[in-house]
């Protein structure tokens, strides 16, 4: 596959080896969230943003599986560096409370693991004085352990944003604030609060700041005159730079603002939820990075192959057993995606393509002023397209899929764009063409 020139190429999708996995698979699957029947074959070509599915169906996947892929399939970089490793077993005697090394030094060794990729993390967060981590498999279990430290640094309530979403165990669920479904059921933690997330300038204005004796809804609750919340009882506040779940918006400015003077005023612990939205995601390392908000705990998984919690060493409790898994940071292999994956992302110089692409794709959603989208929003490779209404939003789903372009729904009525950081821009030409041709079909079915 020459990733200059391919294109899509579809002829049915899913055809009828694809549907016998489908259905296969089902027969022991729990039910869960399957949002296409695309099958992908590991096996066949597959490149970049390209990759084949079992029928040979050539596909343009613009979800990086949901940001868990952020080079693509097959970057060459991260193969050719993976070459240089012979596997061992086990590999999953590799986490957190084990010690694994290669032979050379700690700081250059043959094989990096989870001890680079701490490393790593300290010091794409050292400008907001992080300086330790602790490694774990998943997302929602970063999450957990972010919790965990500010709980035990003291407090019992936590605010949370409306639309959020930050995992499925318990705790995390107890934050979501996206769609019922997540939580319905299920016991809560106890003592969260829910609070508005402007977007936009009318959200701001309207939702955010009011005539109370602090001057938006939260400034209001911590005031210590007249509020209803004491500020010491407040252990943390966890956002999304951009909503994930809750259809990819972007917190407002000064919004961020506002919460950097409260937590400079409260000393309140911010917790960034950058599991789908960090590691270049948005042109920058972190997309907290574009706003004028100091977090005090960062948690990333998704692109990084591991879940981590990254926060200040005063933050993490000192008691050895509070934090704790024998099977945390994935296995040797995933530590040693992650830690390749951020070099690549240096090496390459990726932050700059993110923004180059991210502003061509959404030069090309916006040109031609489609009547059925009313907005396009996000950062860098991390796009929103909202449509007028959800029914209509999932035939644009359905009919890019039928070309050959793989999307994501989110939020109510969204779709979510996340190209590869190190995308082309004949890739993102070709993605804005068969997005375009989708839109323009189901306009036409619906006239």
């Amino acid at each position: 596959m020459d990733r200059a020139t391919v294109e899509p190429e579809v002829e049915t999708i899913p055809d009828k080896r694809a549907r016998q996995w489908v259905d296969y698979h089902h027969q022991f699957a729990a039910p869960s969230t399957y949002v296409y029947e695309f099958v992908w074959d590991v096996g066949a070509d597959a490149i970049g943003p390209f990759c084949t599915d079992v029928d040979g169906n050539v596909l343009l996947d613009f979800t990086s599986h949901v940001a868990a892929a952020p080079l693509g399939y097959n970057n060459p970089a991260l193969r050719e560096k993976l070459r240089a490793f012979e596997l061992v077993d086990p590999l999953k005697i590799a986490g957190q409370d084990f010690y694994v090394s290669g032979s050379g030094p700690p700081e250059s060794p043959d094989v990096p693991g989870p001890t680079q990729l701490l490393d790593r993390l300290v010091a794409m967060t050292d400008h907001y004085g992080m300086d330790r981590v602790f490694l774990s498999n998943s997302g929602a279990e970063a999450v957990e352990n972010a919790i965990k430290i500010c709980y035990a640094a003291g407090g019992h309530r936590a605010f949370t944003f409306e639309g959020a979403f930050h995992g499925r165990t318990l705790g995390a669920l107890s934050l979501n604030r996206s769609k019922t479904v997540h939580r319905r059921g299920f016991p809560e933690v106890p003592g969260v609060i829910s609070l508005p997330y402007p977007a936009t300038q009318d959200e701001y204005e309207r939702r955010w700041l009011t005539d109370g004796p602090g001057g938006n809804v939260v400034a209001d609750r911590l005031h210590p005159d007249r509020g209803t919340v004491d500020p010491d009882e407040v252990a943390f506040l966890i956002l999304e730079p951009i909503q994930g779940e809750g259809g990819y918006r972007v917190a407002h400015p000064e919004f961020a603002r506002d919460l950097e003077a409260l937590r400079e005023r409260y000393d309140i612990r911010i917790i960034a939820d950058e599991i789908q939205s960090g590691l270049g995601r948005t042109g920058e390392l972190w997309a907290i990075d574009h706003l004028d908000l100091t977090p005090d705990v960062i948690t990333s998984a998704k692109g990084l192959r591991v879940g981590a919690t990254i926060a200040r060493s005063d933050l993490f409790p000192a008691e050895t057993g509070r934090l704790s898994s024998t099977w945390g940071a994935g296995d040797l292999i995933a530590a040693m995606q992650g830690v390749l994956t951020i070099d690549t992302i240096h090496e390459q110089g990726l932050l700059e393509n993110v923004r180059r692409r991210g502003q061509q794709l959404r030069d090309r959603l916006e040109e031609p002023e489609y009547e059925s989208i009313v907005d396009v929003r996000g950062r860098g490779l991390m796009l929103g397209v909202e449509f007028d209404t959800k029914a209509r939003r999932d035939a644009v789903l359905e009919a890019a899929f039928s070309r050959g372009l793989l999307t994501l729904g989110c939020g109510y009525k969204t779709l979510r764009l996340l190209p590869p950081l190190d995308v082309t821009a004949r890739e993102i030409d070709l993605g804005a063409r068969l997005l375009g041709e989708a839109i323009d079909a189901v306009a036409v079915e619906s006239a």
